[in-house]
């Protein structure tokens, strides 16, 4: 049976006594898996992070909900706009980081082609499946927010945007050896937004690196042991909140 612990996204921007429906996936899971039932209390929160407590009505597959009462709770959002931009790695491991990325607060998700990536016949298709994953792991994590999924950017691309933040940290295993906490110990408290760019399984290029210095990026060491690229996204997040006193 759904519960008020069940949490669903809905789109736009709504207010009390609306009727929203679900997204296909979601209404199928409401009515097929949770087995709910017309009069069943869901948790529903809209494209502005409001969060209401909605009441189901379930009829011959169809799935909506009105908006009974709100549901004031304090926000689960850091307040630095963390965007990841991760070189896409092989086979399923971008699953893998894009759902603890969401759970550790980043905003935004840019899937990025670098000089080594393996999986040049990436499609946008897949894009939509890392949507699909964000949502859902923002649903389970309890956050207001889904994280967007960029298009899959090229380094020129990404670069372009730099200016659009206070930092831009990238890891790479030749930087020198110096405390991450350092780093983040001095920028965390200062600033409103921040890039990390991850590289892929054979890592950054000296040209690549050279490129994003130029463009204002500051390169950080992960300490003597090279970490996965499914590794390294996750530690410099985790790292990043521990110094805001987020975790």
């Amino acid at each position: 049976m759904v519960s008020l612990r069940d949490r669903f996204f809905v789109e736009g921007v709504h207010v009390l006594g609306e009727s929203v429906t679900f997204a296909a996936d979601d209404a199928r899971k409401i009515a097929t898996v949770l087995r709910g039932r017309t009069g069943d209390r869901v948790h529903v929160i809209d494209s502005a992070g409001s969060a209401f407590a909605a009441s189901l009505e379930v009829a011959d597959g169809a799935v909506t909900a009105t908006l009974a009462e709100p549901i004031e709770r304090g926000t689960r959002e850091t307040a630095v706009r963390l965007t990841l931009a991760q070189a896409i790695p092989k086979g399923q491991k971008m699953d893998l980081i894009v759902e603890k990325a969401t759970e550790l607060g980043v905003a935004a998700i840019v899937p990025l082609r670098s000089d080594r990536v393996v999986g040049e016949r990436t499609g946008e298709h897949k894009v939509e499946r890392w949507q699909r994953l964000a949502k859902t792991a923002a649903q389970q994590c309890g956050r207001n927010v889904i994280p967007s999924v960029a298009p899959i950017a090229s380094w020129d691309e990404l670069i372009a945007t730099f200016e659009a933040y206070d930092r831009v940290y990238v890891p790479w295993e030749l930087a020198d050896v110096r405390p991450l906490r350092e780093t983040f110990d001095a920028d965390a408290p200062a600033i409103t937004s921040a890039l990390f760019v991850v590289g892929p399984e054979g890592g950054f290029s000296a040209h690549e690196v050279e490129r994003v210095v130029a463009a204002g990026a500051v390169v950080v060491s992960l300490g003597a042991r090279i970490l996965r690229t499914e590794t390294v996204a996750l530690a410099v997040l985790a790292a990043f909140a521990y110094a805001r006193g987020e975790l």
